[in-house]
């Protein structure tokens, strides 16, 4: 598919759209304040701005796209995901989607037609009220009608092996009302997923060596069902209720052999593992927004869930020759988990900037309870976090600016231990357009972060004889101060970020090997190291060779340095070349995509990982409101995952995973999608979430 795309150029002022002829348009459901100008250029079709990029497509575009979430697809630094079947970000990171900004799905996304969008707006440096859900966000604005009906359909999956993705949705707007349905599952069952694990160690004076082989059954169903009702008058007020419940379930059930080596002596073992999980967090989401004049607004959300998550591990080890059981483990988990989030903002237009200030309050308690044959752990922990923070943007001349100053406390309790630490959270964002199509950015946070209920968690977890894994209650509070100088370009052909980064971590989390039980044992547990740090530079963008969608070809290549320096005083190194690249073409209404990487280890507590493997390919055809999808994923290759540890490491640990149901898997799709109207969107100004489950 051709797509000649030209670029929005915003500039500060009254809300306006400017029009090639005199034909009415209807009226934006974004709000008429005095923040952005949009005029259609045919020469440009992207305008940088301090935290984000604005993006417009021409006629042309809008015509061959058949829903908004294609249109998301030709962003450089954007792309579907075939595995999840979601846009993703190719810089990685966790990914966000609003629509007039109030947070919304993928689903809800596909009931907009292309010609009712108006914008779209790329956040990779999100605004305070966003920055604590996600690393990029997404907003694409649209335009309010009175009466639309959107509802779809879409299913894809493997012909030789269990894998299913599904979708369903439904809208209905009329007036001020708007309730909306949606649905999807995503459905895994591999039979043939085979594991290597090696542990080498020396303990009391004699060398340890285990080398197992096993081959397992496993799968998992994951769904997600949310029902949302909006009532809203666009610019007096916006009122959204909504209920969405994630139901999760997993298995694995597999036998292996061991060979079991101390010192000079050997035994054949066999081993079994069975292990299993599920959850069903059902979460309630109040929000209310209302304008206080032209320059004013003031929102509040409140979001809240309780529920229980399982979780159950059975493992056993002996001697084939003689039966005799040398490990065994029978363990249960029972996560009872309450949260409620509730935060205010208060947004104030001026004529040089826009001033936006919030207070946010974000309770999680879970008490768990953990059976094993070692006997019964019961352990709870609170977590309170407070966050007061105001910011102001604007912009002089050349210079784009953001500045916020926060004030962060977060407060800890378990059974054990109480930490409580205040910290100022400060950000500044500087931007300098060096040009119409260049532009320099600049920016500098420092934000304090909470270990996890695993982490702080002293409950006691069996991996294999002689090792185990508990967490520390003692560990505190880490902070990061991120640092980032970009410089962006683009043309017809060409649009690049070169991003220069420096992470610092004080005292940061790390996971290591330590001698355990009076030195009988070793124990994967956590620390606060003295620090972590990240250097590298991150190359992002996409080139059209012929200034259309006929060919896109998008890189995202970030070589890195990492760094831990441990209490011990140890320093711990890796360095890695990361990368991943998609090819693709669209012609009238049939698109190729091929997406392929070079795994590299990057360092995540006492190991080094593999990021998954790809080479994927797949096509979509479109005809009418159908969209035919086929594909083939893990070219000449299984879905490969692998891990080790550190030569610093007590515990030599190395691991190899491949699951070979994803080897050359096939895959067949059909999806349906009818519209009549357009969606009644809301400009929503906060949203927030609840804790995720906690499980082993």
């Amino acid at each position: 598919m051709r797509k000649q795309i030209s670029l929005a150029l915003l500039t500060i002022g009254s809300f306006t759209l400017a029009q090639e002829n005199n034909t009415p348009k209807p009226q934006d459901s974004i709000q008429k304040i005095k923040e952005i100008q949009e005029v259609l250029i045919k020469t440009q079709r992207k305008k940088q701005y301090v935290d984000k990029a604005v993006y417009s497509f021409d006629e042309e575009a809008l015509k061959k796209a058949r829903y908004a979430n294609d249109l998301l697809r030709t962003l450089p630094e954007l792309q579907f995901d075939p595995i999840s079947s979601k846009i993703s970000s190719i810089k990685g990171g966790k990914f966000l989607l609003l629509i007039n900004g109030i947070e919304a799905t993928e689903l809800q996304a596909r009931g907009i037609r292309p010609e009712n969008v108006v914008r779209v707006e790329y956040y990779d440096n999100p605004p305070t009220r966003w920055a604590n859900r996600a690393d990029t966000v997404v907003n694409i604005i649209t335009r309010n009608p009175e009466v639309g009906f959107a509802a779809g359909t879409s299913v894809s999956t493997a012909l030789t092996t269990g894998f299913v993705n599904g979708q369903a949705y439904a809208n209905y707007t009329n007036g001020r009302n708007n309730i909306g349905l949606e649905y999807a599952i995503n459905f895994r069952d591999y039979d043939n997923r085979a594991a290597n694990r090696v542990y080498d160690y020396y303990l009391q004076g004699s060398h340890y060596n285990t080398n197992e082989n096993k081959t397992d059954h496993f799968g998992y169903t994951d769904q997600d069902i949310t029902l949302r009702y909006t009532n809203s008058l666009s610019g007096n007020y916006v009122f959204q209720t909504k209920f969405s419940m994630n139901i999760y379930n997993s298995f694995s059930k597999g036998n292996g052999e061991s060979i079991f080596i101390k010192d000079n002596a050997s035994e054949q073992h066999g081993t079994s593992q069975y292990t299993g999980e599920k959850y069903s967090p059902p979460k309630l989401d109040i929000y209310f927004s209302k304008r206080l004049g032209k320059k004013d607004e003031i929102s509040f959300n409140v979001v809240g869930s309780a529920y229980t998550s399982k979780s159950f591990e059975i493992d056993k080890e002996w001697v084939i020759n003689t039966d005799n059981i040398v490990f065994d483990n029978d363990m249960n988990l029972k996560a009872k988990q309450k949260s409620i989030v509730g935060e205010v903002a208060y947004t104030h237009d001026f004529v040089m900037g826009k001033l936006s200030s919030g207070y946010r309050i974000d309770n999680n308690n879970v008490d768990n309870s953990l059976v094993n044959l070692a006997g019964n752990f019961d352990f709870s922990v609170n977590y309170l976090t407070q966050y007061l923070y105001s910011e102001f943007a604007g912009k002089s001349k050349k210079l784009m600016y953001r500045i916020g100053l926060g004030l962060t406390n977060i407060h800890n309790k378990t059974a054990t231990t109480s930490n409580d630490d205040w910290t100022i959270t400060p950000k500044i964002i500087l931007g300098y357009e060096l040009k119409k199509n260049q532009s320099l950015r600049f920016t500098s946070s420092y934000t304090p972060y909470s270990p996890g209920s695993t982490s702080l968690s002293p409950n006691i977890n069996q991996i294999v004889p002689n090792i185990v894994s508990t967490g520390n209650p003692f560990l505190t509070i880490q902070k990061a101060w991120n640092n980032n100088l970009n410089y962006s370009y683009n043309n017809k052909y060409f649009d690049f970020n070169a991003n220069l980064f420096y992470n610092y971590l004080d005292n940061a989390i790390n996971s290591m090997y330590v001698l355990y039980n009076n030195n009988t044992q070793y124990a994967l547990t956590y620390e606060n190291a003295q620090f972590s740090s990240r250097l590298g530079i991150q190359m992002t963008g996409s080139v059209k060779p012929f200034g259309n969608r006929l060919l896109v070809i998008k890189a995202n290549i970030y070589p890195t340095m990492q760094r831990v320096k441990m209490i011990s005083g140890a320093l711990l190194k890796n360095n890695y070349f990361g990368n991943n690249f998609t090819i693709s073409s669209e012609y009238k209404n049939l698109s190729l995509t091929y997406m392929f990487n070079i795994p590299v280890y990057t360092l995540s507590g006492a190991f080094l990982n593999t990021n998954e493997n790809q080479n994927h390919i797949f096509a979509n055809y479109k005809l009418k409101d159908w969209t035919f999808t086929t594909g083939m994923y893990w070219l000449g290759m299984p879905s490969r995952y692998k891990m080790k540890t550190l030569d610093e490491s007590l515990v030599n640990y190395s691991g190899v995973t491949n699951i070979y149901n994803n080897k050359n898997m096939f895959i067949l799709g059909i999806g349906y999608d009818f519209a009549k109207g357009k969606k009644n969107e809301v400009n929503r100004k906060l949203y927030n979430n609840t804790a995720p489950a906690t499980t082993f």
